[in-house]
């Protein structure tokens, strides 16, 4: 056991961590609320001065941006389409300075995850007089202090990004994704309406479910706590996207079905998973490199990396396996035994939503990938990972290289 955990620990299970929460998003949920719209906006855009912004065609294709024209009637729109499923910084910049142009008052974020998090950056960005790369780089000294106010209109439930602080942004010509957050980037308000769901393709569905499925799994399988509250909710969660998710494939437009995966996303990534437990993060930080060296969808990035991370690090997390191999997956066995089967469950389960879980499944990969993202941790100072710091850059080179 990492000896910095021993001021928590006592024998088996670990104290309740210290923690502070905050999180002031006000959650819109269910079908037909769009007429809360002009009132929720003219609350945080005195000027009524509403930069839109959007991905692709799909929000255009199923009436839902007309919708919102016609709702904010009474405002003066600006409209910025293209963020892309990685949202870029290039493409970013451009919607910075529109909204600098036009001297906006709010960014209005119609999209999945990836367009809130862009807009997130955007909103940072628009104050920032320095290159807001370097804000991402966490250079010294650079920080967005100040940012615009901004709402979302969900359409992809997965990342949980319209209820939490957190942002994630590519510059694929560096290769690189990197993140960023902070109190400043919560977003005022958030409409979550589940009859989206049955527009989207069924790869965007099955990203999602595994998405929130690796959320939750990155805050709790880690080591056990006296949280039991915070266990159960995490547990909650993962059963219900084991029943529900299948369900959601196979009929998109099953409003009982769809609410439920997009409130799990919601709450996996909201903030509350992670009050009093430890928590990893290291299957994120490798999987955005395939992200960035490959294009793989994160999510999908998630499947590959999650079960070769819990393989690698099986005695560090067997506690916390063989509980949710027995809570979850209803596994009995020795510890040993029931530990293995819920990482074959859980790789399982990403593959009957028809998700590969290896490198190969997606590109012809460099034989040096592993050694590469080894390097550009090693670069980053990231050396200690995972919740007892004990995942190092030999592991993360082992992890990926057993993943290709």
């Amino acid at each position: 056991m990492n000896l910095g955990l021993l001021d928590y620990c006592f024998g088996y299970f670990c104290v309740m961590l210290n923690f502070e929460i905050i999180n002031p998003t006000r959650i819109v949920f269910g079908k037909d609320q769009l007429d809360r719209l002009p009132a929720l906006l003219s609350e945080i855009s005195p000027n009524k001065k509403v930069l839109l912004a959007y991905g692709g065609k799909s929000a255009e294709r199923i009436g839902l941006l007309a919708r919102i024209r016609e709702k904010l009637s009474a405002f003066k729109l600006i409209e910025f389409g293209g963020i892309e499923a990685n949202p870029e910084f290039s493409t970013l910049i451009k919607g910075v300075e529109l909204a600098r142009e036009k001297n906006v008052d709010v960014i209005l974020a119609v999209g999945g995850g990836s367009v809130i998090d862009g807009v997130k950056f955007m909103t940072g960005a628009y104050f920032y007089e320095g290159d807001p790369w370097d804000v991402l780089l966490r250079k010294e000294g650079c920080i967005f202090e100040n940012a615009l106010p901004f709402g979302t209109i969900l359409t992809l439930p997965a990342t949980g990004s319209e209820a939490n602080s957190g942002a994630v942004i590519s510059r694929s010509e560096l290769k690189e994704k990197r993140a960023m957050g902070g109190p400043l980037f919560f977003p005022k308000f958030s409409f979550l309406d589940p009859t989206v769901v049955a527009s989207l393709p069924e790869r965007q569905i099955a990203n999602g479910i595994v998405d929130a499925f690796v959320h939750t799994l990155e805050q709790y399988v880690t080591y056990p706590t006296d949280n039991f509250l915070q266990e159960r909710q995490a547990e909650a969660i993962l059963s219900t996207l084991i029943e529900i998710g299948p369900k959601v494939l196979h009929d998109p437009s099953d409003y009982r079905a769809a609410s439920n995966l997009m409130w799990c996303a919601t709450n996996a990534l909201n903030g509350n998973l992670r009050c009093g437990v430890p928590t990893d993060w290291a299957t994120h930080m490798i999987g955005h490199e395939l992200t960035a060296f490959y294009g793989i969808d994160h999510a999908r990035t998630l499947a590959i990396i999650a079960p070769r991370l819990f393989e690698n690090q099986f005695e560090n997390k067997k506690q916390k396996l063989v509980q949710y191999g027995k809570r979850v997956w209803e596994l009995d066995g020795n510890d040993d035994e029931v530990a293995k089967a819920a990482i074959e469950k859980t790789e399982q389960f990403f593959q009957l939503l028809e998700i590969p879980t290896h490198i190969s499944d997606y590109t012809d990969p460099s034989p040096e990938i592993a050694k590469i993202i080894r390097e550009r941790f090693e670069e980053r100072g990231w050396t200690e990972m995972g919740e007892r710091k004990a995942i190092l850059l030999s592991d993360v080179e082992s992890i990926v290289a057993a993943a290709i």
